[in-house]
């Protein structure tokens, strides 16, 4: 009985993790760049390049305060309810110190290519094993994700 609990209550936090995107692309603000947003023509997998099409993101040191305020608009709607900001797990894992963890092209390929990377990244499917849930796509647009990125890097302290 109490896994039957357990099930129908993790269906619902997927499901209500899930959303359309009611979002416009917009331009990529100056605080992030995606050099070559391409994806790679090669479809072999590289662990350091992530499964996806963001590579050699130029990062900006200082933080773009309006970008990680869209970002933490993002969060409120998509992430909020499975990811909490300090590294306590909920449904997802907690977020303090995410961008210190991993690169920013790996967290934009995760979250704007969840699937794929839950296919093959290993870094991911060891998250998976620990949550045991497998994260919903969120459908974000590119402006989105670099958006949440500021956001996490503002979580993380910096300024």
């Amino acid at each position: 009985m109490k896994k039957l609990i357990f099930i129908l209550i993790a269906g619902s936090v997927i499901a209500a993790c899930g959303g359309g995107n009611s979002h416009t692309k917009t331009e990529e603000s100056s605080a992030v760049s995606n050099n070559n947003a391409t994806p790679n023509a090669n479809p072999s997998y590289d662990p350091n390049r992530g499964e996806g099409k963001f590579k050699d993101v130029q990062i900006n040191p200082k933080l773009d305060i309006a970008m990680a305020k869209e970002g933490e608009k993002v969060y409120n709607v998509k992430c909020g309810s499975c990811h909490k900001l300090s590294d306590e797990r909920l449904v997802g894992p907690g977020w303090k110190d995410v961008t210190k963890r991993n690169e920013a092209a790996w967290i934009l390929n995760f979250i704007t290519n969840t699937d794929a990377m839950l296919n093959v990244d290993p870094k991911a499917q060891a998250q998976l094993e620990i949550c045991l849930v497998r994260m919903p796509n969120q459908s974000l647009t590119d402006q989105e994700a670099f958006s949440l990125y500021e956001f996490m890097r503002k979580n993380d302290g910096i300024k």
